[in-house]
């Protein structure tokens, strides 16, 4: 089967398309025919090697979240898989493949309706989305800024803190065509990267910022008293190493700082809020927003695109 795996740690021209055995399910494992393959954050923060400390090396399959079709299921699993299209988070690697290997835990089932495509745009964005704003202990009527929002992971925050009666959700965006579609999706103040913006509120409740990188701390400055921020996401690199002595400096203001992972939320709970996710977007409840479809082999593409900064939405990969 074709995948893709770095070759080099660094830019996209890293990255090759190469031919690996069709894997076998193992105990407590699915096989998933691939029909659609999310190209997300993570994927990019791994490719250019600022994870390779936690143990990645040369030869990674890229790739955390599939669509397609059980073809067969490893020991320990309910065989009525088989046939069924889902949804599966394969870990940190192992998605850009024509056929991935899932724990059966972590696999989702799909309404009829809703497409590969718009599965992988929303999954693990729409999960990382709710159990940040509860990580937050966001309640209706605060004021919400999603520091990076026109990725598929600051989309479905601003969707879900606008549902969730946010008294105000800003968003920081690039351009003003961006913040548009932002404002179309529940936003209701647009700013510029550095939180800049007209008549814009001037502090917030929560900050869900899913960047961090060298400006984070600046915008310990725009919490509210009792403010939190939590980091969702990495892609603009890692903070400065003494970030945390601005918050200390603003002792009196009594502001929270977090940083918020899926994998401290029980298996259950994620399929749980998952499935009810995909039905709400088969409902117009939710969009799922697909910025580009691409074949596998054009995966180095997707990442220059993500470097650039040109997706609104997530690349979607079809094998």
């Amino acid at each position: 089967m074709r995948a893709v795996v770095v070759r080099e740690f660094g830019g996209p021209e890293g990255m090759e398309v190469v031919d690996l055995a069709t894997p076998s399910p193992a105990k407590g494992q699915v096989l998933v025919e691939v029909e659609a393959t999310g190209v997300g954050g993570v994927d990019v923060v791994i490719r250019r090697g600022d994870l390779a400390a936690y143990g990645f090396r040369e030869g990674h399959v890229l790739g955390s979240e599939v669509a397609g079709t059980v073809t067969a299921v490893g020991d320990g699993v309910d065989t009525s898989w088989v046939g069924r299209r889902v949804w599966a988070h394969t870990g940190l690697g192992g998605g850009y493949v024509e056929h991935a290997v899932a724990a059966a835990e972590e696999v989702v089932a799909l309404p009829a309706d809703l497409s590969a495509a718009d599965a992988v745009a929303l999954g693990s964005a729409g999960l990382v989305a709710h159990f940040g704003l509860a990580h937050a202990r966001f309640a209706p009527g605060e004021s919400v800024l999603v520091r990076g929002a026109s990725g598929s992971l600051g989309i479905m925050t601003v969707q879900l803190a606008a549902q969730g009666g946010a008294g105000a959700v800003a968003v920081t965006a690039s351009s003003a065509e961006r913040g548009d579609r932002l404002r179309a999706l529940g936003a209701t103040h647009v700013l510029d990267r550095s939180g800049a913006g007209h008549d814009s509120p001037a502090a917030y409740d929560v900050i869900i910022d899913v960047v961090a990188g060298g400006d984070l701390p600046s915008f310990f400055d725009r919490l509210e008293p009792n403010g939190r921020m939590v980091v969702v996401g990495a892609v603009g690199g890692q903070p400065p190493d003494d970030f945390g002595t601005r918050i200390v400096a603003m002792f009196q203001k009594s502001l929270s700082f977090a940083t918020f992972s899926a994998n401290t939320v029980s298996e259950s709970d994620k399929r749980a809020v998952t499935a009810a996710q995909f039905a709400a977007v088969t409902r117009g409840e939710l969009s799922a927003v697909v910025h580009e479809r691409l074949p596998l082999e054009k995966a180095a593409l997707a990442h220059r695109k993500m470097d650039a900064g040109e997706v609104f939405g997530r690349i979607v990969l079809l094998p």
